[in-house]
């Protein structure tokens, strides 16, 4: 009978999700969705309809300051939210765009645990 060992997966689950947020940021226009998003009256201050702040920023919207199309930016954004970096809600027929601060959170935790803690710094 052939040797099998069983292995705990469960120490790992952190480490793919911050490899599915580092991947998800590695695009530098998701990384600037993701920045603008942080302020989005300043940024996206020309939607007409939703809240910025409850509801978040609309697909249209963001895609107008990228320059890019609506496919492209709805690709980079359902990038972010599997990696739970921003949150949807769909109003109607359209799909709003929000930060995820606890997921954002939760990704520079779990960040900290994969490459060490900031303690172990040697001068």
């Amino acid at each position: 009978m052939p040797f099998v060992a069983h292995i705990d997966n469960s120490r790992y689950i952190g480490a793919m999700d911050v490899m599915l947020a580092i991947k998800a940021l590695g695009n530098p226009v998701r990384l600037q969705i993701l920045n603008w998003l942080r302020d989005p009256h300043r940024y996206f201050s020309d939607q007409a309809v939703g809240d910025l702040d409850a509801d978040g920023v609309c697909v249209s919207v963001i895609q107008r300051r990228v320059n890019l199309s609506q496919s492209t930016v709805s690709q980079y954004l359902t990038e972010l939210q599997r990696a739970g970096l921003v949150e949807s809600k769909r109003i109607g027929q359209w799909t709003y765009y929000r930060r995820n601060e606890a997921g954002i959170r939760k990704f520079l935790d779990e960040l900290e645990k994969v490459i060490g803690a900031h303690g172990n710094r040697e001068a």
